[in-house]
Formats: C-alpha cells, sequence, structure tokens
C-alpha cells in the first residue's frame, strides 16, 4: 500500500507497529479498514489532538486512539477472568510522524494481559488477537517498515 518511513520511532517493549509512508487521514482509514477485515469493531475513536487542544490549549501533532474489539475473543476473556475486562479493548495509535508519514502502533496484548498472572485461557486469546493485529498492520502494506 505505502512505501516505508526511513526514520521508524523508536522499538517499544509494550508495542508493536508500522511506519508508513502515508498522510495520516489516509492512514488511519488504512488501519480502519484493515481492523475490520481481520474481525475487529472500532468502539471508540479519540481524537488526541483535539482533546488536548480542547482541554490545555496545546498544539498536538495529528493523532488518534482507536480501541478494538474482536467480540468473541473479548467473550472468552472475560469467561477467564471478568477482571480482564479493565484490560480491553486492544488499543491502537495512528500519529503524523512530521514529514508526511504515520505511524501506527499496537498495544501487545500478550503483555497487556501477562499483567494477570498465569492464565492459560488468556494466554490463548491473546495470542490470536496479536496475531490478528499483526496481520492486519501487514495489510497495510509489505512495505511497511516494523518498528
Amino acid at each position: 500500500m505505502a512505501p516505508v518511513n526511513t526514520h521508524p520511532p523508536p522499538p517499544r517493549p509494550y508495542a508493536f507497529g508500522v511506519t508508513l509512508a502515508l498522510p495520516y487521514p489516509q492512514a488511519v482509514e488504512g488501519i480502519r479498514a484493515a481492523l475490520r477485515r481481520h474481525g475487529f469493531n472500532v468502539l471508540t475513536a479519540i481524537d488526541v489532538t483535539a482533546l488536548l487542544n480542547e482541554g490545555l490549549g496545546a498544539d498536538f501533532r495529528p493523532s488518534i486512539i482507536l480501541h478494538a474489539c474482536i467480540s468473541t475473543l473479548a467473550h472468552r476473556a472475560l469467561r477467564a477472568d471478568l477482571g480482564v475486562g479493565l484490560l480491553l479493548p486492544c488499543a491502537v495509535i495512528v500519529y503524523a510522524t512530521g514529514d508526511g508519514a504515520s505511524g501506527v502502533e499496537v498495544l501487545d496484548p500478550e503483555v497487556a494481559l501477562a499483567a494477570v498472572g498465569d492464565n492459560t485461557a488468556l494466554a490463548i486469546v491473546a495470542r490470536e488477537a496479536k496475531a490478528r493485529l499483526r496481520r492486519a498492520l501487514d495489510d497495510l502494506g509489505t512495505s511497511s517498515k516494523e518498528m
């Protein structure tokens, strides 16, 4: 879909993502479509730029946080541990990098659900969610650069 940006942000131990040589609006639409193709529903979209501008008068780069969920995975996770609802849904951030490109990052579900402790059922759900999120990012373009 898009050529790689040669200056990706540093890796984060709690997330994975891609940097695309796409303008921010196209990256947002691209990840929304990719999430849908892999079974995710976007439940909320937080316009970080507007939030910080309205709340603080801060000028912040274009950024949006999407909360995405696959109902069947959420159901399995909640049956395994109701308290895991505090860690749901999957978080995705899309932001302009300032050079005409965009970053798309996802909170790693395996890292997030590891906070619960040793729970095989949750580990299986986290692994499946992570695989689907990776495929969604892959859909953004094979020329995307992993972070």
